[in-house]
């Protein structure tokens, strides 16, 4: 429904010039689902579960250093940056720059990519850092979400997940661990802190951290049983 209004809104204003036409066209706002995601120790099994040497290296990415589907797969062998530790995002949501952290563990495991792929001749120091099935090109999308899928079913993963997972994953062990949401904001490459905030919802550890005011007040303690018994 919103895509038909989009389309309508622009037709009214840029087409014909007639932008009083499209005053009333009102987008119909959803109710925003909880992202899923997957524990630690179920993430570990999802990148053990391929034997793929490219596509573990592709999904660790997208973990590792929370990039979307789009992002991983425009990689190129140059984009990291191994001296400073950071992945140089060119090709990010709306066409904006910014720079996401490198992992130690994930620089190795790229290193490893690099050394096979190059023995395989589809690695190239100007080239693609994911090659599809021709070197010259880069790896889809829709190619890294069936790898994620197929690797969700060997591992024996009943959660619906796709390579978008593993970025709420990214971003909600991240808030659980203590790291501050305008840091992960930035990792993320959001524009509205709300969006980074959204994770606070699904953040069981950082819920379970929390003392409730009841737990405060000691009126259902072990004493206070006695009493009543």
């Amino acid at each position: 429904m919103n895509s038909i209004v989009a389309a309508l809104r622009f037709f009214f204003t840029h087409t014909i010039d007639r932008p009083d036409l499209a005053r009333k066209l009102y987008k119909v706002k959803h109710p925003r689902a909880l992202p899923v995601v997957l524990s630690p120790e179920e993430v570990v099994r999802l990148l053990q579960a391929t034997t793929c040497l490219k596509h573990q290296a592709a999904m660790s990415v997208a973990y590792g250093a929370g990039l979307r589907a789009a992002e991983v797969t425009m990689l190129k062998v140059r984009d990291i940056d191994s001296e400073r530790m950071l992945i140089r995002v060119e090709r990010g949501k709306g066409g904006r720059y910014r720079n996401a952290i490198l992992p130690a563990d994930l620089l190795a495991l790229l290193g490893e990519w690099w050394k096979v792929g190059r023995q395989q001749g589809v690695m190239h120091a100007d080239g693609w850092l994911f090659t599809g099935q021709h070197y010259l090109k880069p790896m889809s999308p829709r190619h890294l979400h069936r790898v994620v899928v197929e690797a969700a079913r060997a591992a024996g993963i009943a959660k619906r997940v796709g390579p978008h997972t593993l970025r709420h994953c990214f971003a909600t062990h991240l808030l659980e661990e203590g790291v501050d949401v305008r840091v992960i904001q930035a990792l993320l490459g959001h524009v509205n802190l709300s969006t980074t905030a959204f994770y606070t919802k699904v953040a069981t550890r950082t819920a379970r951290a929390v003392v409730s005011p009841l737990d405060r007040l000691a009126i259902c303690g072990p004493k206070q049983a006695a009493a009543d018994g």
